[in-house]
């Protein structure tokens, strides 16, 4: 691993994952992988489909079969932690296919959660920040565009009181117009002090809204760095991604 990923110290930390391999039954998919969030900061994990990605996300979450290491969230070892117990410490996942219940309106959904610590938005709060959701509360799920779809899915944890948001592409398949408006919901939650971990392919989207950024290849971080070496990193991410 790249010596600079965990350069600048632990001021501030909110996450640290140290020597995190993951397994799927006898696949082993993460071999080691180690890094850190600051509160308050948007991290971005860069890397071709199969990297890890994804998995790591699920790891924080204890979504995988099974995890070793360790992971260290707000000062609590969480790697035996079942997920629920790390959703209460603050942790809420978005996943890449969203979740939403097609028979439940969009008020319904939004409601389905439970609360799981105080701090969480209220439903004014978010009709404010997604007004489409607003008007589209007595919608069935099934009748929301994918743009519409993936505000819900954020706008569901932010109810929790989740302070540490684990997004997995949900920049995916949409038009510009609704990557745009997403963009601008991130800058308000980092704004509000959320903590965000971001999986994403759409790197013209990430580059602008992260504070870092890893680069993961076969299940390792290799590389981590900050936004303002991004320029310099270019051909590395080229190297690795394609960009």
């Amino acid at each position: 691993m790249n010596s600079s990923i965990n350069a600048g110290g632990s001021a501030g930390e909110f996450l640290r994952v140290t020597d995190l391999h993951a397994f799927y039954g006898e696949s082993h998919i993460l071999h080691g992988v180690d890094f850190e969030v600051r509160r308050g900061e948007v991290v971005t994990l860069l890397g071709r489909n199969g990297a890890g990605r994804t998995t790591t996300l699920k790891s924080i979450m204890g979504m995988v079969g099974r995890r070793t290491g360790s992971i260290m969230l707000n000062g609590n070892e969480t790697i035996a932690m079942a997920t629920h117990r790390i959703a209460h410490l603050g942790v809420g996942y978005c996943p890449e296919e969203r979740g939403i219940f097609s028979s439940l309106s969009t008020e319904e959904n939004l409601m389905l959660p439970p609360v799981v610590r105080s701090g969480g938005m209220s439903v004014a709060e978010l009709y404010e920040m997604f007004p489409n959701l607003s008007e589209r509360r007595t919608s069935q799920g099934t009748r929301l565009s994918g743009g519409e779809q993936q505000m819900l899915a954020v706008a569901r944890i932010l109810r929790t009181g989740a302070q540490l948001l684990l997004l997995d592409e949900i920049s995916e398949g949409l038009a510009p117009v609704i990557v745009q408006a997403l963009a601008r919901m991130i800058q308000l939650l980092k704004q509000k002090g959320y903590t965000i971990i971001m999986v994403e392919q759409n790197f013209r989207f990430a580059a602008p809204l992260a504070d870092r950024f890893y680069v993961m290849e076969h299940g390792r971080m290799v590389q981590g760095f900050a936004a303002n070496e991004l320029s310099s990193k270019m051909g590395m991410l080229h190297e690795y991604l394609g960009i």
